[in-house]
C-alpha cells in the first residue's frame, strides 16, 4: 500500500512552498522545482520516535511569536507548531571548525523530510536548525545545493564573503560545495529551515 503523507506534514510543505515563493530565478528556482516535483510522491515514516534536547525549549516561544495575525510567516509557524512533537532533534556530530564555546549544548538540528525524518527518504533533505542566543555554528560544506529560509534574525556567511542578514522570511542559495556558516544574535535564538536536493 502506498505511503500516505500525514496532513500536518502536507500543510507544512504547502506553507514552505509559499514561504520560498520569492526565491530567485535560475538555479535556485530550478532546484526548488526539482524538490517539489519529488515531493509529489511520499515515502514511509521513520521507525524511531521523536527526541528533544534541552535547547529545544527555546523553539516554542519563537514559533508562538511568529504565529500571530498579520505576521508573514504565520502559516509556516503554525505548521511547525503542529510538527514539533514529532521532530527528532540532535546535535551536529564531528569537528566544529569556527564554532564558539556556546555551540555544544546550544544548538539542535532536526530532519523533517530526509534520512531519519518524519518522512524517511534519501533523495532530498528538509530540516530545521535552532541556535540559542550567541551561538556561532561551525563552518561546513556539502555537495548538494541548498536553500535556507530564515525564520528569525541572524547572520550567515558564504565562502570568503562578509556576514549578511537575510532578515525574517529571507532566503538564500548555497551552491554545491560552498563553505558556509550561521550565527544567532546575542539576544534571541536563530531558527532556520533548509532544503537540499540530494540526488
Amino acid at each position: 500500500m502506498p505511503a500516505e503523507r500525514p496532513p500536518e506534514l502536507a500543510r507544512f510543505l504547502d506553507a514552505l512552498k509559499s514561504g520560498l515563493a520569492q526565491v530567485k530565478a535560475g538555479e535556485p528556482r530550478s532546484m526548488l522545482e526539482r524538490v517539489f516535483t519529488k515531493l509529489e510522491s511520499c515515502a514511509p515514516p521513520r521507525e524511531s520516535g521523536p527526541e528533544k534536547l534541552p535547547v529545544c525549549e527555546q523553539l516554542a516561544p519563537v514559533l508562538l511569536q511568529l504565529n500571530q495575525p498579520g505576521q508573514a510567516l504565520t502559516g509556516l509557524a503554525h505548521s511547525l507548531i503542529e510538527l514539533a512533537p514529532e521532530l527528532r532533534w540532535s546535535e551536529r556530530p564531528g569537528p566544529a571548525p569556527g564554532a564558539n564555546d556556546l555551540f555544544h549544548g546550544g544548538h539542535a538540528n532536526a530532519m523533517i523530510i530526509g534520512p531519519g525524518g518524519i518522512e524517511n527518504r534519501r533523495d532530498l533533505w528538509i530540516g530545521i536548525s535552532l541556535l540559542a542566543p550567541g551561538v556561532r555554528y561551525p563552518d561546513h560544506n556539502h555537495a548538494p545545493p541548498e536553500i535556507y529560509l530564515v525564520l528569525t534574525p541572524g547572520r550567515f556567511m558564504q565562502g570568503t564573503g562578509n556576514w549578511f542578514s537575510p532578515g525574517t522570511g529571507g532566503s538564500f542559495y548555497n551552491p554545491p560545495g560552498i563553505l558556509h556558516a550561521m550565527a544567532a544574535k546575542d539576544a534571541q535564538p536563530l531558527v532556520a529551515l533548509w532544503v537540499l536536493d540530494v540526488s
